[in-house]
């Protein structure tokens, strides 16, 4: 005796398949899909730039005299005397991390007040609103004024510079704590200082971290402008000495700029994934 055969499937009752994701709306491509789109990107950037710099001096779509090519740049390395780019390096990021540092700790723990007791933020919000709207160069003479022309000023530029950004986005992430953990933390008796410490603060960690991230490239890419006055080693010192190391250290320096951004951005982000896990959206 033959098993009765089965009824054809009903096509109604099929679920739907998802669109792919190169056709769908807030949906990450395969990572490494992700990480070749943004080498094509990269590669397609440097194609272009050898496409218009290639070649000789007056047959150039570009000038030389304001675009060198990217052997041109390459080979700046050899114009900069022994040890230049290392000190540079290590000093600007030392008067970065000094003046970041210092905003970090200030911005987020008034953020997170101001976060919590909302009256506070709108003390602030008028203060807040002119240090983020202040033109940045009009800092410097500012802090030149009430810090002098040493290291102490450059790191309060980068203060100054940053807080602001630091103290909006921590009580942006406070403020996007959903109310609910708030009132089951009030039901269980919590007091409003465990409150803060144990449920607004924990929660918004990773959001304060990732913002954190992004402004500290933003903080490195200021420190050019401080690194004018009354400086001998730094990355904003190599930029603004055309005339002594040439054109293409300039761009040399933008370059190495944003390496050490990313790679600490890319640091960061890993540290950050390792110690929030539980967030699968870092």
């Amino acid at each position: 005796m033959t098993a009765a055969a089965k009824p054809p499937a009903d096509p109604t009752t099929e679920l739907p398949r998802r669109p792919p994701w190169y056709v769908s709306l807030r949906v990450d491509p395969p990572v490494i899909v992700g990480k070749l789109l943004g080498l094509a990107c990269i590669a397609i950037v440097f194609g272009v730039w050898w496409y218009v710099t290639h070649g000789p001096a007056v047959e150039r779509i570009i000038s030389p005299a304001k675009m060198p090519s990217p052997g041109e740049v390459w080979t700046a390395l050899e114009k900069l005397p022994d040890g230049a780019l290392l000190d540079g390096v290590i000093a600007s990021l030392w008067r970065v991390g000094k003046g970041f540092a210092l905003a970090a700790l200030i911005g987020v723990t008034m953020g997170v007040i101001a976060g919590s007791y909302r009256a506070i933020a709108a003390f602030f919000q008028p203060l807040v609103i002119f240090g983020r709207s202040v033109p940045i160069s009009a800092l410097i003479p500012v802090t030149l004024l009430f810090f002098g022309i040493g290291e102490k000023q450059k790191m309060m530029f980068i203060f100054f510079a940053t807080v602001p950004f630091v103290f909006t986005d921590t009580v942006r992430t406070i403020a996007l704590v959903p109310e609910r953990y708030v009132e089951t933390a009030q039901t269980l008796g919590a007091s409003k200082f465990q409150i803060i410490t144990k449920v607004l603060l924990p929660l918004a960690l990773p959001d304060i971290v990732t913002s954190l991230r992004f402004l500290f490239g933003l903080a490195f890419g200021y420190i050019a402008l401080t690194e004018t006055i009354n400086i001998h080693a730094g990355l904003g010192f190599l930029i603004n000495n055309t005339e002594k190391f040439g054109q293409q250290v300039t761009y040399l320096m933008l370059f190495v700029i944003t390496i050490l951004a990313f790679a600490f951005d890319w640091t960061l982000r890993f540290l950050q994934r390792q110690l929030f896990h539980y967030r699968k959206d870092l």
